[in-house]
């Protein structure tokens, strides 16, 4: 096998991004907040006149006020703190210089259909990962739906290129799923908390996770898979595509902060528990994953006349 995916996966941002590669939607100052409040000794209901949340429960009290309640503290393991903290200041200081203004620079060049067909097309060829582990879970219809998709899409969405699935009358959702979930879901611990260069946060169990993912095309397929003028291209693309579209999220972290290190540490924990949650059928009463906040979002940004990102 030759250089795999995950060397060229060029997590360079100083906060959190979803660790199956999918994009969040961006969040604003209501998420700020609620990083703020982790790091205070009171945890109580509070009043945000904000906007996104994507960190915890809401209930609308009238068009301008939500009643965020925070979370107790979630259990943080985190014995290297003192070289995350320098990984992650050293990841800043090149995100800033170099990897920023590029990514920026692919989205505002490349014009936006080519991005999204792009962006279909590394979705798509995840969706074999996502298949085989809602296996794993012993979630026949949910494979079966994501099966049904990646055939869908590799045949009349031109590989991937168009999300025709999703369409009426085949109206197949994109889920995200990865053997990280699947050890969390049997009850695996996330262990050590890591900041690591090229990768960005993550766990023990998620960089594991991850990298067996990452073996799954190349061991199922062979080439191009394996080869590293397949997967550089793509990791790259995938990786400016991935910190483009996070810019706004990740500039609320960096400034609404006063730790912006542990803002992103608590971020990526809380919606990686929400995660596991999701999937065990648990309601994340404590923590909105990414599809309902944003659902939520909207919502709200209709109610208060504000323009939805």
């Amino acid at each position: 096998m030759n250089v795999p995916a995950s060397i060229i996966a060029l997590n360079l941002v100083s906060a959190p991004v979803p660790h199956d590669g999918q994009l969040p939607r961006p969040i604003d100052n209501l998420a700020v907040a609620l990083l703020r409040a982790d790091e205070t000794p009171v945890q109580e209901a509070a009043v945000v006149k904000a906007a996104p949340a994507a960190t915890a429960t809401r209930q609308e009290v009238d068009q301008n006020d939500i009643v965020v309640t925070a979370r107790p503290r979630i259990a943080i393991s985190d014995p290297l703190e003192n070289a995350n903290v320098k990984s992650f200041e050293v990841t800043q200081s090149v995100d800033k210089a170099f990897v920023g203004p590029i990514a920026l620079s692919y989205q505002h060049r490349v014009p936006k259909p080519i991005r999204i067909g792009l962006r279909n097309f590394l979705y798509n060829l995840r969706e074999p990962v996502v298949f085989l582990n809602f296996l794993v879970q012993l979630k026949p219809g949910k494979s079966a739906e994501t099966f049904g998709r990646f055939a869908i899409n590799t045949t009349i969405g031109g590989a991937g290129l168009v999300d025709i699935a999703k369409r009426h009358p085949f109206a197949l959702p994109r889920r995200a799923n990865g053997f990280a979930d699947s050890m969390g879901y049997y009850g695996i611990k996330p262990g050590p908390f890591l900041f690591l260069p090229l990768i960005g946060p993550t766990t023990l169990r998620d960089l594991v996770g991850d990298g067996l993912d990452r073996l799954v095309l190349p061991l199922a397929f062979g080439k191009p898979f394996n080869q590293a003028t397949f997967t550089l291209p793509t990791s790259f693309v995938g990786a400016l595509d991935r910190r483009a579209e996070f810019d706004e999220q990740l500039q609320k972290i960096r400034d609404g902060s006063a730790n912006p290190y542990e803002a992103s540490r608590t971020f990526y924990l809380r919606r990686r528990e929400a995660e596991i949650d999701d999937l065990r059928g648990r309601q994340a009463t404590h923590l909105l994953s990414f599809t309902i906040a944003d659902a939520l979002l909207r919502r709200y940004f209709r109610k208060s006349h504000l323009a939805a990102p």
